[in-house]
Parts: structure tokens; C-alpha cells; sequence
């Protein structure tokens, strides 16, 4: 199941993802936000991680203008590689390469049916592991360094 969250920036492309993710068969938890109304992105980044790190939900989709923040908040929270994409190279390879448990991207930058794309490279990739693995490992290690 999918944790999946916007700030008000992001608030439409969450709403045409969830419909892409339901044309899939895919399930998924919506955390908000639920209008266009001004919200702060690192509250809905912050849940839909912790969501995530903690195992409750495999992966997570975040939402807000530009991506920018939303990921960069997300990434705060230990276990998370959460990935800021607009492209479809990036977003396989996040996933093959990064084994990313949680994609982000802008709705002010990406188009509905850009995202969907994405979505899906992301979705239907796998982590490869082996040489990956150890870098996967190594950025582990450094989060722990400065873990408190």
C-alpha cells in the first residue's frame, strides 16, 4: 500500500495520481492535504515519511509545487530516500539505483500525465542490489552519523 500526501501546491496531481493508482488496482492512504486551501508541506512530508520509515506503508508519494521541499523534508526522517523527479530515467533509476521508498514531485512542474508515467517507471522497477547495495549502506551510515 501506498502512503501518498500533498501540500496545496500539489493538492491537483495528488488528485489525478490517486485516479492512476486506482486505474491500477493499487491501493493507497491518502494524508492530506485535501484542498487548495495554504497548508505547510513539511507536515504532509513528515507523516507520509514516517509512515513510510516506519514499515506501516512500503512506499510513498509526496506531492508539492515544485518537489523541491516536500522532498527535502522528508528526507529528514531516518529511513527515508525520498527522490525529487520529472523525468522517466530518473525515476527508474531512483528505485534500480537508490532504492528509493518514496517519490516526489512538483505540481506546478509536472503535468498529470507526465506523473503518471513517472509514477509507473517508479512502481514497476526493482532495486538491484549488489554494488547498489553498499552505497544504499553507506548514505545508512552517514544518516546515523548525525542521527541524534
Amino acid at each position: 500500500m501506498i502512503a501518498i500526501g500533498s501540500d496545496h501546491g500539489g493538492y491537483e496531481l495528488k488528485e489525478a495520481i490517486k485516479k492512476h493508482l486506482e486505474e491500477r488496482g493499487i491501493e493507497y492512504k491518502d494524508f492530506g492535504t485535501f484542498s487548495e486551501e495554504s497548508v505547510d508541506y513539511p507536515d504532509y512530508a513528515r507523516e507520509v515519511a514516517e509512515a513510510v520509515a516506519s514499515g506501516q506503508y512500503e512506499k510513498g508519494i509526496l506531492l508539492c509545487g515544485t518537489g523541491v521541499g516536500i522532498s527535502i523534508a522528508a528526507n529528514k526522517v531516518p529511513g527515508i530516500r525520498a527522490a525529487h523527479v520529472s523525468d522517466a530515467f530518473s525515476a527508474r533509476y531512483s528505485k534500480e539505483h537508490n532504492n528509493a521508498n518514496v517519490l516526489c514531485m512538483g505540481g506546478r512542474v509536472v503535468g498529470p500525465g507526465l506523473a503518471a508515467l513517472l509514477v509507473d517507471e517508479w512502481l514497476d522497477a526493482e532495486f538491484q542490489g549488489g554494488r547498489h547495495q553498499k552505497r544504499i549502506d553507506k548514505i545508512s551510515e552517514i544518516e546515523k552519523k548525525y542521527s541524534r
